[in-house]
């Protein structure tokens, strides 16, 4: 059976509300839960319609969930953002203004500022999340060194808001499950370490009770397609940039990157 489809994201949901999960979108962490809470977050960094087919799934199964959007052209779609948002989903920005403003602080603080306002004239904005640009020597969080998103109506950042000693993180960075080769920045300071293989071993140990009662899963919808030709693009273009992305580590390990 093929992993990181549709489908397969599917049986996710249906084992975690099965087996006793609150789905969730970001803005309600910290909000009263039942004794188990699953947070989902989608990062559309392209193609935004695989990201409104999650929505409408997770609206046809009940859950609400929250998306992250990039402002550059290949995420970035008005429509897609307000009929997700009509779904009843969280928007937030996934913000990359360090990168696009080549580390400039003061720069990249404006930048953030007007790509905001004009996601707000879209869908209310409440919480943000760093996009990882792997490839970059700038880390977006940096801008909050100097500045603090607090003071812009932002209430979270999951890479800053979030207790990850009681939230156990998941992430499908590099097609692969918390994979440490294939993240150069999604990565978080856990108290948990649960070796997942695939999907299929996700499910099962959701429906084993083998996971955390608070989980955080963050998908990339570009990831998850049902039709092969797409399916299989993903396949080869995710593989070459993993072996990217395993340079880049072992520069960073040794000290000598930039």
């Amino acid at each position: 059976m093929r992993d990181y489809t549709k489908q397969q994201y599917r049986k996710i949901v249906f084992a975690l509300t099965r087996h006793g999960y609150q789905c969730d979108a970001l803005i309600n962490y910290g909000v009263t839960h039942s004794n188990k809470a699953a947070f989902l977050r989608h990062d559309v960094d392209k193609m935004p319609q695989n990201a409104l087919d999650f929505a409408r799934l997770e609206h046809e199964m009940g859950i609400s969930a929250s998306y992250y959007f990039r402002i550059v052209p290949q995420s970035f779609n008005p429509k897609i953002i307000k009929e997700i948002a009509s779904l009843g989903h969280e928007i937030g920005y996934h913000y990359e203004d360090m990168d696009l403003c080549s580390g400039d602080l003061d720069k990249a603080y404006a930048s953030f500022q007007k790509n905001l306002a004009k996601l707000r004239e879209i869908a209310p904005i409440q919480t943000i999340c760093m996009h990882g640009s792997p490839l970059s020597k700038y880390d977006n969080r940096d801008l909050w060194k100097k500045y603090d998103y607090r003071e812009l109506g932002i209430v979270g950042e999951p890479y800053f808001d979030i207790d990850y000693s009681k939230v156990f993180y998941l992430t499908d960075t590099g097609r692969k499950w918390n994979s440490m080769d294939a993240s150069i920045r999604d990565k978080v300071a856990s108290s948990f370490h649960i070796e997942i293989r695939n999907t299929k071993h996700l499910i099962q140990l959701i429906c084993e009770g083998k996971l955390p009662d608070q989980v955080m899963i963050n998908t990339h919808p570009q990831r998850w397609n049902d039709n092969l030709l797409l399916w299989t693009r993903e396949l080869f273009c995710q593989t070459i940039k993993n072996q990217g992305k395993k340079i880049v580590v072992r520069w960073w390990r040794g000290g000598v990157l930039w």
